[in-house]
């Protein structure tokens, strides 16, 4: 199995493929120098294959070069970043400006 992670637009997210087929994906929204992560989402016959995992940590990791901070609306968001305290220096936690443009 050989997976990609690329960044798309419209609507903004990155997606994982694996063997050129798009598996998942997580979603965010870029506001005020904030990358509010709410959605992330592996399709079901790709489940168990620690894709969610590869996704979102190349999200972060592109989060960081891109001298933005991390928000964690998304329950898988919030457990990744339990277990990567590396990325404590750039997670804020949600204001209600943050959960009411994402519609959380």
């Amino acid at each position: 199995m050989s997976t990609s992670v690329t960044r798309e637009s419209n609507p903004d997210r990155f997606e994982i493929s694996s063997d050129d087929t798009v598996a998942g994906f997580t979603q965010f929204l870029d506001r005020d120098g904030r990358r509010i992560f709410f959605h992330t989402e592996i399709g079901e016959e790709f489940g168990g294959q620690g894709l969610a995992g590869i996704v979102v940590g190349e999200a972060i990791d592109a989060t960081r070069e891109e001298g933005l901070t991390v928000v964690p609306v998304c329950p898988y968001v919030k457990k990744w970043l339990t277990k990567h305290p590396e990325h404590e220096d750039i997670t804020a936690k949600p204001t209600p400006d943050d959960l009411a443009a994402v519609g959380a």
